[in-house]
């Protein structure tokens, strides 16, 4: 299919195209970790050089199907503890996810700035269900369009560490006051990787990553947790599966402590 959609976007938006890539550059695989036909028709879809500028690493489409992989068993968890419930995804981009794990009676906030909430209106138009809307996730005016009823489960992928540090804890602190008894799964790169976004040296081919300020090795998670009083539970969600060199070596990563990691937080109830 040839592309019909020319986005420009800045810098932090424009990651979206490429986790989205990385997605469709592991959906498509036979033996995938991801199973997601939604990012391959967006790749598409869209008419922007992926490959000549984000490369086509097997590894890093691995590496982020995985990580997509550990966000939904927590979206999946939570919806069929709560099958009525509200996911709001923080900074979403063009993420599939809400298609890759809906049970058809969820209800989906996708968060993000104009620019990108805009793209993702054209490629994947709301509907009853899948509301998007044009806001900071750092500002708390997205808050008062989530009906906390049948519970919440906040996703922030790819987003905090775009953030200040104040900023990142201010967030969560936020959310912990304000949704009793929900929950917050977020992921955070190291903190040397954070250094060598700041000084500009993350690139790869012709794509230059934008500043990281956010970094938090693996065994820091337990900090997130001073973020509010609310938050009373804090736990690692680890990556399953994988395959090659990187399903042998992932039970030996558990132990490297300066490595990115995904966090679920827990919301104590009001």
């Amino acid at each position: 299919m040839s592309g019909v959609e020319r986005p420009e976007l800045g810098p932090v938006p424009e990651t979206a195209l490429w986790t989205l890539w990385h997605r469709a550059l592991e959906a498509r695989r036979p033996d995938g970790v991801l199973v997601d036909p939604k990012a391959v028709e967006l790749v598409d879809r869209i008419d922007f050089p992926f490959a000549e500028r984000f490369g086509s690493g097997e590894l890093v489409g691995q590496l982020q199907g995985l990580r997509a992989a550990c966000f939904d068993r927590e979206v999946a968890d939570f919806l069929a503890r709560c099958p009525r419930g509200t996911v709001v995804n923080l900074g979403d981009g063009l993420e599939t996810q809400a298609w890759r794990v809906d049970n058809g009676r969820a209800r989906w906030l996708s968060v993000d700035l104009p620019e990108a909430a805009a793209l993702r209106r054209r490629l994947l138009p709301p509907d009853e269900r899948r509301r998007i809307l044009d806001c900071s996730a750092t500002d708390p005016r997205w808050m008062d369009e989530v009906d906390p009823a049948d519970g919440v489960l906040i996703t922030a992928e790819g987003l905090l560490m775009y953030l200040r540090p104040s900023e990142a804890r201010a967030l969560i602190g936020a959310c912990a006051e304000r949704f009793p008894g929900g929950a917050m799964v977020l992921d955070t790169v190291p903190r040397w990787f954070s250094r060598r976004a700041v000084q500009g040296k993350l690139r790869d081919r012709h794509y230059l990553a934008p500043p990281m300020p956010f970094g938090m090795d693996a065994d820091q998670r337990g900090q997130l947790a001073t973020a509010h009083p609310a938050v009373t539970e804090v736990r690692e969600v680890y990556p399953e599966g994988g395959r090659g060199l990187v399903r042998a070596l992932l039970p030996f990563a558990r132990r490297v402590k300066q490595r990115p990691s995904v966090v679920a937080l827990g919301f104590a109830e009001s």
